[in-house]
């Protein structure tokens, strides 16, 4: 048998991780996989994914979130190891586990396909500055709502903490300005927020990059122009449904590499996780074929 891991966050969830661990333990017992392993706080990530590659591990599964999924990744990436990827999900958003035909949210399928599947992917990832994401990179209104997700203590769980997070920002939020070379700019202009996106999927609800792949070695880009006040809560529910692209405000292009250039050195989110840029320019970039992904 394909000598496995399971790695679970048991904060991932606000928490319902740890509550989870039981289950997925019998659930992949009944398949023969004992081998079952937990991250001790934010960012252990790092040190499970190489202590189970040290182990022999062929294949990782992950139970998480986005977070979760993305520091498991880059660090299995960084490795170099041919040992392969599997996502549970159990996290807020989920949201790259979706480029994928299984639904990483039926466990008891995951536990047999981690079991007895044999498909792979190999699929991109990307990078602002030499750091590595899975899904998405995000500069401005996505910053913002980050933030607030973080600080919040709401009783909400999953797509809804990110939307309440997102409405709570959505009017008072004044954007910033940069300037995008691969948007064909010469100038900086004003805008609410660009995303640098692997992945379709983003913020638990949101189809922001209907037409991305997670294996063409591209980039899907967005910016979201200066749109104010009211304006800003239709394209909030357009972009749910994807409907958001074609819009005037706006700009959508997919390409390998890019730099933007902003008026101070930006904070932005990598796979929800924060970090300050060290300039005014961050380079973007996409790290192709860089991960194995088990998808059937």
């Amino acid at each position: 048998m394909n000598r496995t891991v399971v790695i679970v966050n048991p904060a991932s969830g606000r928490g319902s991780g740890a509550r989870l661990l039981p289950r997925l333990t019998a659930l992949f017992a009944g398949h023969g996989i004992t081998d079952i392993r937990t991250t001790a706080a934010p960012g252990d990530e790092a040190r499970v994914v190489a202590e189970a590659v040290r182990d022999g591990a062929e294949t990782i599964a992950v139970a998480g979130g986005d977070g979760t999924w993305g520091k498991s990744a880059v660090a299995l990436a960084r490795l170099g190891s041919p040992a392969r990827m599997a996502f549970i999900a159990n996290g807020t958003g989920n949201d790259f586990a979706k480029n994928f035909p299984t639904s990483a949210k039926d466990h008891q399928a995951m536990a047999a396909l981690i079991a007895h599947g044999g498909h792979e992917q190999r699929v991109d990832l990307g990078s602002v500055d030499g750091q590595w994401f899975l899904n998405v990179a995000g500069f401005g209104f996505d910053v913002e709502v980050s933030l607030h997700a973080l600080r919040s203590t709401t009783w909400l769980r999953g797509n809804a903490v990110y939307i309440s997070a997102a409405l709570k920002q959505l009017l008072s939020y004044r954007g910033f300005r940069a300037t995008a070379d691969v948007f064909g700019e010469t100038a900086p202009r004003l805008r609410m927020m660009c995303l640098v996106s692997n992945g379709k999927n983003f913020g638990g609800a949101f189809l922001i990059a209907p037409t991305a792949r997670v294996d063409d070695g591209l980039l899907d880009f967005i910016s979201i122009g200066d749109v104010r006040s009211l304006a800003r809560i239709p394209l909030f529910v357009r972009a749910m449904r994807g409907a958001h692209v074609g819009l005037p405000s706006v700009d959508m292009v997919r390409a390998a590499s890019a730099t933007i250039t902003f008026d101070a050195p930006p904070t932005f989110e990598l796979d929800g996780d924060l970090h300050d840029a060290a300039n005014t320019t961050v380079r973007i970039a996409v790290v192709p074929r860089a991960l194995r992904v088990l998808v059937g």
